[in-house]
């Protein structure tokens, strides 16, 4: 596992597949701050939560000049299903081969009912426009969160 990012650490850079047949990296986002959520799968009940709250606030995410991306290990076309389903308008990128949730260092062990297994620690990121990491929330609570995320984004 990568190390864990810290504040101040330049955002390791990326580039992934997403819904809408784009492919996405970190320099789409230059000269704009960014919003990196990385959530465990599509269609549960927090994801859900996260990606509609995500979607609720994208016009004030666009007045403070930030980006919002979700980040799964889900396919692209899994992520399509859900953007309709739940009429979600953000961009969710597909990470199959865990690369950036490696680069990240959101691939972790966890435990539930007394098994282990490899899968994403529920994490976002807010990256500066300079490309370095403003802010880091871990192991996030879904409610109350974006509105956390905004109000860091706006400061």
């Amino acid at each position: 596992m990568a190390k864990e990012l810290k504040i101040g650490d330049a955002a390791p850079s990326f580039t992934c597949p997403a819904n809408g047949g784009q492919t996405v990296s970190l320099s789409d986002f230059a000269n704009r701050k960014l919003v990196i959520y990385f959530y465990p799968k599509d269609n549960t009940q927090g994801c859900t939560t996260e990606a509609i709250d995500f979607t609720a606030a994208v016009k004030d995410f666009d007045k403070a000049n930030t980006g919002i991306i979700g980040v799964s290990a889900d396919s692209v076309k899994k992520h399509e299903n859900f953007i309709e389903k739940h009429n979600l308008g953000i961009t969710l990128l597909a990470d199959e081969a865990h690369d950036m949730l490696n680069a990240y260092g959101v691939w972790v062990q966890k435990k539930m009912y007394g098994r282990e297994f490899m899968g994403i620690e529920r994490a976002t990121y807010l990256i500066g426009a300079d490309g370095k990491i403003e802010q880091v929330w871990r192991k996030v609570k879904v409610k109350g969160h974006v509105e956390a995320v905004l109000a860091a984004a706006r400061g």
